[in-house]
């Protein structure tokens, strides 16, 4: 007999494993299910509300002047875009959303390496409290760091992606410095032939490459996973704990969230992050109105608009990006460089939140894009925000 689940999915849940679930089709489960899969912690809300129906639009009947990858109208490039869940925010109001069949409003979604960004905010509030002090050297948080490639760089060498580090962003591989990395944060099966590490014990064995901190950009996850620790020992709270009275209670978010954690409970800060895309939607337009939610400020209006203007572009050109030509990356958020100010923070398998100030414009889009990076399909997405980001509702 087929069941409800393998009719809504296409495969029955026990064919989900910790080997295959970032895989397609399987990955349009558990990116909605990661806690069911990888050890996670709840970054608790003020208080879980169920959000109201989605709201209902012609836009998604519309075709917009980009072509849209040859796709008929929007709704079409959002099925072409693998999207799970998409939101679009004008002026502070939900103005269109869209929910494919296996997700939906009030279901949590993994948002990989937009962790990062939300990770950042912490540190911001945490930066405003005199808690951290980002020009401080990392080892004044974390001691034992001394002889690794952190051991002579500066927090905010750590946030600003400039740290020597001699590892390679390998998504595919499965062997090496990368596969160790995986089974450290629990997102791969252990390999009985190499001992078991915790993230933190591999984050100290990274070694420094052969140029100094503070170069070229270079875009490495294990430097996301430093700030949580950093967080933690910051704080004396757990990773989760700081997030959820730091960022998630203030900005009113309306479900729990979550961070997938090692065999320590150390969080995947970098990318173990999942969300509703409304409350992602909230986290855009907090930053949209210089870091405030109802009167209450949350992130240092400072703050912002360092992260915003300050990133040095040359080192994202040193870096060899080819997305962005005019872009700069500051704080782990990306600012594309364009007239319109947008600056967006961006997860492999398609999770994307972006903000553009000039036209008061939020768009979350979170995806099963089977590809992991997929440059092609990254350069349509901007196309596409910027499209919607022109449209009048």
């Amino acid at each position: 007999m087929t069941t409800q689940f393998a009719e809504t999915y296409g495969f029955e849940r026990r064919a989900v494993t910790l080997a295959n679930w970032r895989t397609a089709p399987f990955s349009r489960f558990s990116f909605g299910h990661a806690e069911e899969v990888v050890p996670s912690a709840v970054i608790a809300a003020r208080a879980e509300v169920t959000e109201s129906a989605p709201v209902a639009s012609d836009l998604l009947r519309q075709t917009l002047p980009l072509g849209l990858a040859g796709q008929p109208d929007v709704g079409a490039y959002l099925d072409y875009a693998h999207t799970d869940a998409f939101v679009l925010m004008k002026v502070g109001r939900i103005v269109a959303e869209h929910y494919a069949p296996h997700a939906g409003m009030n279901q949590r979604h993994i948002v990989f390496s937009i962790s990062k960004s939300l990770t950042a905010l912490v540190i911001a509030s945490l930066e405003a409290e005199g808690l951290i002090n980002l020009e401080a050297p990392v080892t004044s948080l974390l001691p034992e760091a001394a002889g690794s490639a952190y051991g002579d760089c500066t927090i905010r060498d750590v946030l600003d992606m400039r740290v020597s580090l001699g590892f390679d962003e390998a998504y595919l591989n499965t062997d090496g410095a990368y596969a160790r990395y995986r089974r450290a944060t629990l997102w791969n099966p252990a390999d009985q032939s190499q001992p078991d590490e915790t993230l933190l014990e591999f984050l100290l064995t990274l070694k420094k490459d052969a140029h100094p901190h503070g170069g070229a950009h270079f875009y490495a996850s294990p430097n996301s996973d430093l700030l949580g620790i950093l967080i933690e020992r910051a704080t004396g709270q757990r990773y989760a704990e700081a997030l959820s009275e730091r960022l998630w209670k203030p900005l009113g978010a309306r479900h729990h969230a979550s961070v997938t954690v090692d065999a320590e409970g150390t969080a995947r800060a970098a990318g173990g992050i999942s969300v509703t895309a409304r409350d992602l939607a909230r986290v855009g337009e907090m930053l949209r109105n210089g870091g405030m939610v109802d009167g209450q400020r949350i992130i240092p209006e400072a703050w912002l608009t360092d992260m915003q203007t300050a990133g040095d572009h040359q080192a994202w050109v040193d870096g060899q990006s080819n997305f962005f030509p005019k872009g700069r990356y500051r704080s782990q958020w990306y600012q594309s460089g364009e007239a319109d100010g947008a600056f967006c923070a961006i997860g492999i398998h398609g999770q994307w939140l972006y903000v553009d100030p000039s036209t008061e414009t939020v768009i979350v889009k979170l995806s099963s894009q089977p590809n992991p990076l997929d440059d092609e399909l990254k350069h349509d997405n901007f196309a596409f925000f910027r499209a919607l980001c022109a449209w009048t509702a």
